[in-house]
């Protein structure tokens, strides 16, 4: 049986999970919630880096990836581009993004990994 390794935890959830030589990340949003999707997703993203950093890791040992726009029709492209620059030649996880009512309405991303530890 393998240790489970919690980062980050409160009464209601961890930012991070290590458990069976896997990381997950939950879900992320922006703390700058500006009306710009690229503007939100690179906050994500380097929330998610810092994480990653926490469990030891990088962003080259992701596997999985769930992404939820608040509008897709409007910020996928935006989403994709900061996405696409973010993940390292070679390295992109399987990904689902779909629309979603996010937790406030002036989040417009949210992002959740998991990643081989």
């Amino acid at each position: 049986m393998t240790d489970i390794v919690r980062i980050e935890t409160n009464q209601r959830m961890s930012r991070v999970v290590k458990a069976g030589g896997l990381v997950f990340i939950g879900g992320q949003t922006s703390a700058d919630q500006t009306p710009d999707v690229k503007v939100q997703t690179a906050k994500v993203l380097e929330k998610i880096d810092g994480f990653l950093e926490k469990a030891g890791i990088d962003k080259t040992r992701l596997v999985s990836a769930q992404v939820w726009l608040a509008d897709i029709a409007r910020d996928f492209g935006g989403m994709n581009e900061v996405w696409d620059a973010w993940v390292p030649q070679g390295c992109a996880p399987t990904r689902a993004t779909v629309q979603a009512q996010l937790a406030a309405p002036e989040l417009l991303v949210e992002i959740a990994v998991v990643a081989l530890g």
